[in-house]
């Protein structure tokens, strides 16, 4: 026998204090349930079944959270708790079970003086394990050795209240008549009547004191022990919440019948509340449920003090039961709380949730400062950074950028690459978006959504300046490198002309000369440039023709340098005879008819400068491709689509292509934006490139 007391104690050693409580509370509260249901079976017409069947499911909830919570953390006191707090239902169900069996018109069972007692003090054993953990939770210990005679009361309290009842009959509606257990004489009995009259009072004050303590906690608390509490005062409001629906009850209904439902909802939240916290306190951010929640309780008890305040005075002139006493009272209450909830929900947020408070007050800041011209809006991130005392970065998608381009900073550059750990959140404006904050893996997500919502409009004032600035850039350098294209290839002509027909002209008057001097003196022998020796004047002249036509034949390739002359014939006359020269094969397709053209006329003609644009673009991209890509085939197509002019060149190259600045693509790219059109790349590495040309060429 001795060994089995050991290996027991053992074993309830290895389950540790929480979960062997846990585990103990639950056989109780299993017991409790039988019996309940033993006394529901000998009048279930008079015993409420599915009362009692709802107090015993919220406590064997409470339960099964208890043992699940005693798994994972085996020496804490919570798990006792909760386990405790599944126990109070059963143990009331039974009590209930109880009175409603001895109140009936034909009782089942005698009223006892003990039974009596007990069932008239249960309701007090509710509010107990709620305070306990208001005072312990989530280490298990108190704030500090000040707090210890809270605790003892919040047990001592119940404790005498049940006494008191057992040394006087309480004056009650369920059990007239009946004595108390322990009757000891006058002198107790007026003692007790105090204790009785009194322990209400003790107890409520008992439990805002333990609301205190578990905000001073949740005040200095940090990290996880934070998140815990959140989701634990989160459940516990309920609490006071209980308290206010009893006195709302008693206010207009004259009775506690508003209990019952604040009952249950503390047997279901806290348990719920406590398990999250305990298990999974990082499942969401209640931050801002537990400032609403803190609100509407400050409102409630605000509203029931202004309601009963009302009534009371009213219903000395107009009687307790006039309609135009609860119409009085009720815009009152109206006319006296609806000022004060948005400064109440201020002044909640910035001690509940500080983080909040202070991120979106320095937005709001920082909005109303540029608004009045007293900082600039790209300001943000730093104010941002200051507010999640963080590295919060915040980059701006620019203007007419596509999905794929990268966001940028305040100052147009592209924005670092995001690490892997690190949150990024989208900052939207109308379902667009605009921008995206990033931020390290500390501050909450659901924070940095409401910073994001919150900064959404000076987000998208400061990507239009930062896109203004940059298209401005951009327009600069643009023009510098048409300029010096420009000069550049008047340089590549004035080169071309010097070395080619202006010397064949030179050549050619020189010989047109010294004919005309032989000419003057008879000679019809002469020797020159372009003729045999001792060739005929023949000879001079046939060779002035011959360099006369390679100077039109050079001046033709330098005129088609600014103009191919293919052109006359249209823009696809010209495709198809750059397509000739190319040494690769080259798939054409154009399809230059408006289905938008002129009713019965025909479809309108390319304007000649959109025309010219278009054939540079394409001899560009097919000259690139040739050299550069290494592309077996080339794909050109050209048409026209409404007010558009689209120009696509592909090839199956190497890819890579990309517009740099100093490379062919930037000069196309300027000359596309001089004629007010788009120009996109596509250039996978090893996947072959696509260039792409929008030109408006509307009538």
């Amino acid at each position: 026998m001795a060994a089995e007391q050991l290996h027991l104690q053992a074993r309830t050693a290895a389950l540790g204090p929480g979960l062997a409580a846990a585990l103990t509370c639950t056989a109780a509260a299993l017991a409790c349930v039988v019996a309940t249901a033993r006394l529901a079976l000998l009048d279930p017409v008079v015993v409420p079944v599915l009362y009692l069947a709802l107090m015993d499911l919220v406590g064997l909830a409470s339960l099964a959270v208890a043992v699940v919570v005693g798994v994972r953390r085996p020496s804490s006191p919570v798990a006792a708790l909760l386990g405790l707090q599944g126990l109070v239902p059963c143990l009331v169900g039974v009590s209930d079970a109880w009175t409603a069996l001895v109140t009936a018109p034909a009782p089942a069972l005698e009223p006892t003086p003990w039974g009596a007692a007990l069932a008239e003090a249960s309701w007090m054993a509710w509010y107990v394990p709620p305070a306990l953990l208001l005072l312990l939770f989530p280490t298990g210990q108190l704030l500090s050795r000040r707090w210890r005679p809270v605790a003892v009361g919040v047990v001592a309290v119940p404790l005498a209240h049940l006494a008191a009842l057992l040394l006087v009959p309480a004056p009650s509606t369920h059990f007239p008549g009946v004595p108390a257990p322990l009757p000891l004489g006058p002198a107790v009995s007026a003692a007790a009547t105090a204790v009785w009259t009194a322990a209400p009072f003790a107890l409520l004050t008992l439990l805002v004191v333990s609301l205190v303590a578990a905000v001073r906690r949740y005040r200095r608390s940090a990290g996880v022990e934070r998140a815990q509490l959140t989701w634990f005062l989160l459940g516990a409001t309920l609490v006071p919440l209980t308290l206010l629906l009893c006195w709302l009850s008693s206010v207009v209904l004259d009775g506690p019948d508003l209990v019952v439902p604040g009952l249950v909802a503390i047997g279901v939240a806290i348990p719920a509340a406590t398990g999250v916290a305990v298990l999974r306190h990082d499942l969401y951010d209640v931050d801002r449920a537990l400032a609403a929640t803190t609100t509407y309780a400050l409102l409630s008890a605000a509203l029931l003090g202004v309601y009963t305040l009302a009534a009371f005075v009213g219903g000395l002139w107009l009687g307790r039961d006039s309609p135009v006493l609860a119409a009085a009272t009720t815009a009152v209450c109206a006319a006296a709380l609806s000022p004060v909830r948005a400064r109440l929900r201020r002044v909640v947020d910035h001690r509940v949730d500080p983080a909040r408070h202070r991120v979106l007050r320095a937005v709001a800041s920082l909005e109303a400062r540029a608004h009045a011209g007293l900082v600039r809006p790209e300001q943000l991130q730093a104010v941002l950074a200051e507010a999640f005392d963080g590295p919060v970065r915040v980059g701006y998608r620019l203007p007419g950028g596509g999905p794929g381009d990268p966001h940028v900073d305040a100052d147009g550059l592209p924005l670092p690459p995001v690490a892997p750990e690190e949150q990024v959140v989208p900052v939207e404006v109308a379902g667009e978006p605009v921008g995206v904050l990033v931020a390290p893996p500390g501050p909450s997500r659901v924070l940095l959504r409401e910073a994001a919502a919150a900064s959404a409009l000076v987000v998208e004032v400061v990507r239009l300046r930062v896109g203004l600035t940059s298209a401005l850039r951009e327009v600069a350098e643009s023009r510098r490198r048409l300029l010096a294209a420009s000069l550049e290839e008047r340089r590549r002509l004035e080169q071309d002309l010097h070395d080619g027909a202006q010397q064949r002209l030179v050549g050619l008057g020189m010989s047109l000369r010294l004919a005309q001097r032989h000419l003057a003196s008879g000679a019809l022998d002469v020797v020159g440039p372009g003729a045999a020796p001792g060739g005929p004047l023949d000879g001079v002249l046939d060779g002035a023709v011959q360099q006369l036509a390679t100077a039109v034949a050079e001046l033709r390739q330098v005129a088609h340098g600014l103009r191919p002359s293919s052109l006359g014939d249209g823009l696809g006359a010209a495709l198809g005879s750059l397509v000739e020269r190319v040494p690769v094969r080259v798939d054409l397709s154009v399809d230059l008819d408006d289905d938008d053209g002129p009713a019965g006329g025909g479809p309108r003609a390319v304007p000649e400068a959109v025309a010219t644009t278009a054939y540079y673009v394409a001899s560009e991209a097919v000259t690139n491709a040739v050299k550069h890509s290494g592309a077996a085939r080339i794909g050109v197509t050209a048409a026209r689509r409404a007010d558009q002019l689209v120009v696509r060149v592909s090839d199956d190259g190497c890819g890579g292509a990309a517009l740099r600045r100093g490379t062919g693509l930037a000069g196309l790219a300027d000359r596309v934006a001089a004629a007010g059109g788009e120009l996109h790349v596509v250039s996978p590495a090893g996947a072959g490139t696509v260039v792409e040309v929008r030109l408006p060429c509307g009538s």
